[in-house]
């Protein structure tokens, strides 16, 4: 039976106990992600059975979100982590897998193949902004060297995007067709396919999920660029569901058309008869707050009265420190969005 709104956390750290799940379970929550981009379905074993203990003591059937890796560009993995300010100059190393120093940026090939002086590179949805400088192509592998225009953490694994540019890998990676391979062991009921070019990503992806015996799973389409949006179109028939995914596609738009590109994709759901989810940061104040801000329980009130089917907290229950708090804020005012929704078609 369709369900009038789906409602989804994330898992991770802050929720890995089974308790925690249960009473996330307990708010509302219809379903949660695995976000697949830093590690495979087969590490996050002891994750997913917590999962499934949560919902069997709640006695629930929720569902399982696999998000994919696809073409999306990231970062190496960085040695210790370390913390870029404003006016450093520091290293990007043009290499596989780990930083060759402290305090540089391994980062995938396509950026330096890319590269433009005074270009602007955006790492982990624009937290991190570089200008870039220089490129020195007689390194071992090549080296750039940007300087910091914002700064913060420098994680490894963090998703990396040149500004105002699509440029991105193959739709599928080897780690994702393992995933698929281990979707039905797994429970999984959802697969969830980054940066969505066109109708080609998601054949393949349907084609690979028949080969791997994940072919009951609903497939998700997340438009997160330009291309994504110039290929609705051909990409509404193909999809279960449309993932309006704000992080990236607030990097491939300039912010302030962000809000309009919402609702132009919501209404060519809502005429297409697709069902849409909204996400990215709804509740991102709660990842350290009790109390989410006015504009985030309005962001989300507003995204169901859009008419969105679902709509999904990531950080805040994977990371914050209020996992459960912040999984009761997005149902219930969800919820108050649908009932004002459904209010508004009766007086219609």
């Amino acid at each position: 039976m369709k369900k009038d709104l789906e409602i989804y956390g994330t898992l991770g750290p802050a929720c890995r106990e089974t308790e925690v799940l249960r009473q996330m379970l307990a708010c509302g929550i219809t379903g949660m992600r695995l976000n697949l981009s830093h590690g495979t379905l087969a590490d996050s074993a002891p994750l997913i059975e917590a999962f499934h203990r949560a919902s069997a003591l709640e006695g629930v059937s929720p569902s399982l979100l696999i998000d994919m890796q696809g073409p999306e560009l990231r970062i190496g993995n960085v040695r210790k982590g370390f913390s870029a300010a404003q006016g450093d100059i520091i290293c990007l190393s043009v290499r596989d897998d780990t930083a060759p120093e402290q305090d540089a940026i391994p980062v995938p090939r396509e950026v330096f193949d890319h590269y433009e002086p005074g270009m602007t590179i955006l790492i982990d949805d624009g937290k991190i902004r570089l200008r870039l400088l220089k490129k020195d192509i007689a390194a071992d592998h090549g080296r750039i060297t940007a300087a910091v225009l914002t700064g913060g953490p420098v994680l490894s694994r963090k998703s990396i995007a040149i500004e105002g540019a699509s440029v991105t890998g193959s739709t599928l990676t080897q780690q994702d067709l393992s995933n698929l391979r281990y979707a039905a062991k797994a429970g999984v009921t959802d697969v969830m396919q980054p940066f969505v070019r066109g109708k080609g990503d998601l054949l393949e992806v349907k084609k690979a999920m028949e080969e791997c015996g994940a072919g009951n799973c609903r497939l998700f389409a997340k438009i997160e660029n330009r291309e994504g949006i110039r290929a609705l179109e051909e990409i509404l028939p193909l999809t279960d569901m449309l993932v309006i995914a704000r992080g990236d596609l607030g990097n491939a738009v300039p912010l302030w058309e962000l809000p309009r590109v919402q609702k132009e994709i919501s209404e060519r759901c809502i005429s297409a008869d697709v069902p849409f989810m909204v996400v990215t940061q709804m509740l991102a104040s709660m990842e350290y707050s009790p109390v989410p801000t006015r504009a985030e329980v309005s962001d989300i009130f507003n995204a169901v009265n859009d008419g969105a089917s679902a709509v999904m907290i990531t950080g805040e229950s994977a990371s914050g420190r209020y996992p459960v708090r912040a999984s009761e804020y997005l149902v219930k005012t969800a919820l108050e969005g649908l009932k004002w929704r459904k209010e508004r078609k009766k007086r219609s």
